[in-house]
C-alpha cells in the first residue's frame, strides 16, 4: 500500500468537548494496553465483552459523524455553485483518507452510514448500545440497501422483534434477507437479475507466495465450475495421479483458463522486479516484487523465472537511493511486448497502483501534479499514476496536489477541510 501520513486536524478554532473526550479515551486505552494490571479471568471476560460493545458504539458514533459531515459538505458545494451533477463527489474520499482506507471502502462506509442513520433507527440503536457488532450492522444494512426508504424503515422496525443481538453476523444477515424478500418480493427478483451484471474476477495476495483468484459468478455457473473441477480431480485420482484433490483442482483451473498444457507454464508476461544483487548473487536474500501481489522470496522468484523461460517474460527496472534511505524507480528497460509511452511506463513501474493515499486501485490515468493547463510539464517527475476516480476528485473545489520532495517523489494531498496527507511510491525490492 502507498505509504501515507496524516497531518494534525486543520481548522479547529477552539476546544471541542467530544474530540477532547475521545482523545483522552484513546490515550487511556493506550496506557491500559501498555501496562494492564493482572486480574482474574472472569473480569477479563467482562472487559473483553465491554470492549466489543465499545467498538460497536464507536461505529455508531462514526456513522453519525459521517452523515453530518456529508450534509455539511453538500451544502458547502452548493454554496460554491458546484455543478449539480458533481455535488457529493469527494465526500467519501475525505472519509476514506480520515479512516486510512481505500476510496471504495470510504464510499461503502458513507452509504452504510446514510442508510443506518436516516432510515434504520432500530439497527442504529442496537449498534450504539453495543448489542450488535459493527460487522453485523454492516451486513444487515447491505441486505436492505436496495429498498426504497419507506420499505427500509418498515423492515428495520421488524428487526427489533427478531432478536438480532442473539444472532451471529451471518444469521442476522439471513434474517434480514428473509424480511426483505417478504417486504419486496418483486424487488428481490430485480436485484438478483441486476447482480448478474456485476460478475467479475479479482486477485489478491495470500501468505507464503500464494494468491487468491476469486470469481463472482451467477450461482449456477459457480456450482457448475466447482462440479467440473471436482469431476476432473476424481477422474485423475482414480487414474493414479498422486496429487491431492485440491492440487488437481487448482492446476486444472489454471490450465483450462490459460489453455496451457501445464499449470506451471507461464504463457503471459509476469512483471517481476528484482534488485541487481539478487540477479548476480544466488545467496542474496533481498525479496523481489511481483506485480499485483507483493514481495516474494528470491529463491521462489528464481524458480518462477526458470520454469517460464520458454514462454514467460521479465523486465528490469532501475532505482536510485533517496535521502530517506529508500529507493524509487527512475528508469525502465523498454524491452516488453506492448509499447506504451515510455513516460507512462516509467510512472506505472514507479507507482504500481493509484498514488492517492491508502488507495490500491489499478492505475488508469497518468495525472499531472502541476496541471498541464497551469504549465506543468509532461514528465515522470510531474506525473503520478492514479485511478479514474482519484483523477476526477482532485478537480473539485478545495482539493490540491503538490510535489513536496522530488527526491522520493513524495506528494502532498490537501482536502477541502484543510487536512494534509502524504504519499510516496512503495519502495521496490
Amino acid at each position: 500500500m502507498t505509504a501515507a501520513t496524516v497531518s494534525e486536524p486543520a481548522g479547529l478554532t477552539g476546544p471541542d468537548p467530544v474530540t477532547a473526550r475521545l482523545t483522552d479515551t484513546l490515550a487511556w486505552i493506550g496506557d491500559m494496553v501498555a501496562g494492564a494490571e493482572p486480574v482474574d479471568d472472569a473480569l477479563r471476560i467482562d472487559r473483553i465483552a465491554l470492549a466489543e460493545r465499545l467498538k460497536a458504539a464507536l461505529d455508531a458514533l462514526q456513522a453519525v459523524e459521517i452523515v453530518d459531515f456529508a450534509r455539511s459538505q453538500v451544502a458547502e458545494q452548493q454554496r460554491l455553485d458546484v455543478d449539480p451533477a458533481r455535488v457529493g463527489r469527494g465526500i467519501a474520499d475525505q472519509v476514506a483518507l480520515a479512516c486510512k482506507v481505500t476510496p471504495t471502502e470510504g464510499s461503502r462506509r458513507l452509504h452504510v452510514a446514510r442508510d443506518l442513520c436516516l432510515d434504520m433507527p432500530t439497527a442504529l440503536g442496537l449498534l450504539s448500545a453495543g448489542e450488535i457488532g459493527g460487522w453485523t450492522a454492516r451486513l444487515v444494512v447491505g441486505e436492505l440497501s436496495h429498498l426504497d426508504r419507506s420499505s427500509r424503515r418498515l423492515v428495520d422496525a421488524e428487526l427489533g422483534r427478531v432478536h438480532l443481538e442473539q444472532k451471529s453476523p451471518r444469521a442476522a444477515a439471513a434474517t434480514a434477507r428473509r424480511l426483505v424478500y417478504i417486504a419486496d418480493p418483486a424487488g428481490a427478483v430485480r436485484r438478483g437479475r441486476r447482480a448478474r451484471s456485476d460478475r467479475r474476477v479479482t486477485l489478491r495476495p495470500a501468505p507464503d507466495t500464494m494468491s487468491i483468484l476469486s470469481g463472482l459468478l451467477p450461482v449456477e455457473q459457480g456450482v457448475a465450475c466447482l462440479a467440473a473441477l471436482q469431476t476432473e480431480a476424481a477422474r485423475l485420482r482414480a487414474a493414479g495421479d498422486d496429487r491431492g484433490r485440491g492440487q488437481i483442482m487448482a492446476d486444472t483451473l489454471v490450465e483450462r483458463i490459460t489453455g496451457q498444457a501445464r499449470a506451471s507454464d507461464l504463457p503471459v508476461e509476469v512483471q517481476i522486479v528484482m534488485p541487481l544483487a539478487c540477479l548476480l548473487d544466488p545467496d542474496d536474500a533481498t525479496p523481489s516484487d511481483v506485480a499485483d501481489h507483493g514481495p516474494v522470496p528470491p529463491e521462489i522468484v528464481r524458480e518462477i523465472i526458470d520454469r517460464s523461460r520458454a514462454g514467460g517474460f521479465w523486465r528490469r527496472l532501475f532505482t536510485k537511493p533517496t535521502a530517506r534511505g529508500d529507493r524509487v524507480v527512475v528508469g525502465i528497460d523498454e524491452r516488453r511486448r506492448r509499447f506504451n509511452a515510455a513516460t507512462a511506463d516509467l510512472i506505472g513501474a514507479r507507482d504500481r497502483h493509484c498514488r492517492d493515499p491508502f488507495c490500491t486501485a489499478p492505475i488508469r490515468h497518468c495525472d499531472h501534479i502541476v496541471r498541464f493547463t497551469d504549465g506543468g510539464p509532461t514528465t515522470s517527475a510531474n506525473g503520478r499514476g492514479v485511478c479514474e476516480r482519484g483523477n476526477y476528485v482532485r478537480e473539485l473545489p478545495g482539493w490540491s496536489i503538490k510535489l513536496v520532495d522530488p527526491d522520493s517523489h513524495t506528494v502532498l494531498t490537501t482536502t477541502p477541510t484543510g487536512h494534509h496527507y502524504l504519499s510516496r511510491p512503495d519502495e521496490p525490492p
